[in-house]
């Protein structure tokens, strides 16, 4: 009998939190992308691999499509368009609790003009509104494009997760494992590090501050007689205003941050984790094309 193993490669695109990288990890079934409320949360183009016993789906998650302000959003949105290029499966994304407006046409309209794609139509937070919204939301973007397949589901709950994953399976040609059974993501160790230092930072401020926010993981140690990972990372922002809302007073603020993203890191790792970290200013680094693909955010790693 003829091998029908399934693999193959599917972008999520959408505007900023359409619930992109919450999808990607009910999907996998565990956190490999951060989440937040902040716009340019994902800020790396990365690939989440699922592997299942007919199928491996390769989800490359981008940042979100949006009106750049500058040099660090131009270079997101390069990032976001470019991996819709030679993927089999192109997911877009729509927010179900917020009206379909110019953003999400324009992102439609970046989907369109790829040609050698299957399109799935993607709505998302369906936990958030009543069956009403839904149909009208579905009736706005089916009007923004052809969709060889709908989805509606909810991610925070598990709603018609699966549905995704058996739309996208059902597009993908018959193909090699690509990917070990046990890896489930590209990203590697250090940025993985440095990202989740960052979402407790996007989850702890407001305003200004969050966009402002670069992290390194500067360097990683395993001590194997204690089981335990010596962190140290670096926090850039650019102005030294930002530095000091950042440590807080007395460092309580920057010690709350510590707390919180080594309580993840130890769940990631499955051993304890010490962790230094350190607030330096790189001046109006955003600005800085350079500096950007230093931090590797775009297309920088």
């Amino acid at each position: 009998m003829a091998n029908s193993f399934k693999s193959g490669f599917v972008t999520l695109v959408g505007r900023p939190n359409a619930g992109k990288s919450t999808l990607i990890n009910a999907v996998v079934g565990h956190k490999v992308a951060i989440t937040s409320n902040t716009a340019q949360t994902t800020r790396h183009r990365f690939r989440a691999i699922v592997t299942r016993e007919d199928m491996q789906m390769t989800m490359v998650d981008t940042p979100g499509l949006h009106k750049p302000h500058d040099a660090l959003g131009e270079e997101l949105n390069t990032s976001a368009i470019m991996a819709m290029e030679d993927v089999d499966v192109i997911a877009f994304l729509v927010d179900a609790s917020k009206p379909i407006g110019r953003g999400d046409e324009w992102v439609a309209a970046q989907v369109r003009a790829v040609r050698h794609a299957r399109k799935i139509l993607v709505i998302t937070k369906a936990d958030l509104v009543d069956k009403d919204v839904i149909i009208s939301q579905l009736e706005a973007a089916r009007a923004l494009g052809r969709w060889d397949d709908e989805v509606v589901l909810s991610s925070k709950s598990g709603f018609n997760v699966d549905g995704f994953e058996h739309a996208v399976s059902r597009w993908l040609p018959e193909g090699p494992k690509w990917f070990p059974d046990d890896m489930d993501t590209d990203q590697p160790f250090e940025v993985l590090v440095a990202e989740f230092i960052r979402e407790k930072i996007l989850r702890s401020f407001r305003d200004e501050v969050p966009h402002s926010i670069g992290v390194i993981a500067d360097q990683i140690e395993y001590e194997r007689r204690k089981d335990m990972y010596k962190i140290y990372a670096v926090v850039y922002v650019e102005r030294d205003s930002q530095k000091g809302i950042i440590i807080g007073k007395g460092g309580s603020a920057i010690k709350q941050i510590g707390i919180e993203a080594r309580q993840d890191l130890e769940q990631l790792l499955g051993c304890k984790v010490f962790l230094d970290l350190q607030v330096k200013v790189k001046k109006n680094w955003r600005r800085d094309l350079n500096q950007i693909r230093r931090f590797g955010y775009g297309e920088g790693i």
